[in-house]
């Protein structure tokens, strides 16, 4: 700071001289550009001109063709974009995969895996993440560990639950609740709508099945129908859904819709009443 103000002080009165100078200068010039001013004014006034028409569009016009920072996607809206883009089958359909995998059973909880993976709890109890090493050593493209069995009851070598090849693509990934509180994870290709795994959740203990049990009985909207009240509120495409208390312990169904410009929405939706009890949208 103590350098900076120097310098200011040593400029300004360096400043204050060339003025006096100036002025000095300019009261004696000032009578011969009087007199010559109807000579050659109209070249001092083109070069003056021909000189600013250089200087002002560098100035003022920014470069052609740059993108307005306003139509720029954020690191999250662009991966929205990517994920949503390559999925075909919607959150209804693969809700009702889903519960058709576990005859009797109520969806509790449904994500589009790599989206929200902060909501995905099933994900990390059931399979390791997309992409992550198999307990074999290999990457395991649908996040199966290795040798898991395949629908038709054979093993498949390469970690995937199926072996059409569907563990690269985009996935749903769903709990379902039976009537007395197990629940069961089920895998949903997003591109086709193939249940390529089903499995029962060991961890539960007693009172994890009591609570399940009375969530399902508590819970008067279906998932379908909290959808709809999001949805109902503002445009867009539903990509998580889960049965939860919130901060208030009341039992909300939260659902996480993507709308048109990409940023994603979080609405608390009150199961047993079907109002919204709290609304936000991740802008980031």
């Amino acid at each position: 700071m103590s350098l900076e103000f120097r310098r200011t002080t040593t400029v300004s009165a360096r400043s204050r001289r060339l003025r006096i100078a100036a002025g000095a200068l300019c009261a004696v010039v000032a009578s011969a550009l009087v007199a010559g001013c109807g000579q050659d004014g109209g070249d001092q006034t083109g070069a003056a001109t021909s000189e600013a028409a250089k200087v002002i569009p560098e100035q003022t016009t920014s470069p052609s063709g740059s993108p307005s920072p306003g139509t720029q996607l954020s690191e999250d809206q662009a991966e929205r974009k990517k994920l949503l883009e390559t999925t075909k089958i919607t959150f209804d359909k693969a809700a009702t995969a889903a519960v058709g995998a576990v005859p009797g059973s109520k969806l509790v909880e449904l994500d589009l895996e790599g989206l929200d993976d902060d909501t995905d709890r099933r994900t990390d109890a059931s399979a390791s993440p997309t992409g992550s090493a198999s307990p074999g050593g290999s990457a395991s493209p649908s996040g199966s560990p290795a040798g898991t069995a395949s629908p038709n009851g054979t093993a498949s070598p390469s970690g995937s639950p199926s072996p059409s090849g569907s563990g690269t693509g985009p996935h749903w990934v769903a709990e379902v609740v039976e009537t007395d509180g197990t629940a069961h994870t089920v895998r949903i290709d997003a591109v086709s709508g193939t249940v390529i795994e089903e499995s029962a959740d060991t961890g539960q203990d007693a009172e994890d099945k009591r609570e399940m049990a009375d969530w399902i009985t508590k819970a008067k909207q279906t998932p379908e129908q909290a959808a709809k009240v999001a949805t109902d509120k503002k445009k867009g495409k539903v990509t998580s859904m889960g049965l939860d208390t919130n901060d208030d312990n009341t039992l909300v169904w939260a659902v996480d819709l993507v709308s048109a410009d990409w940023n994603k929405t979080e609405f608390e939706v009150d199961a047993a009443s079907g109002t919204i009890v709290r609304e936000e949208t991740d802008r980031d």
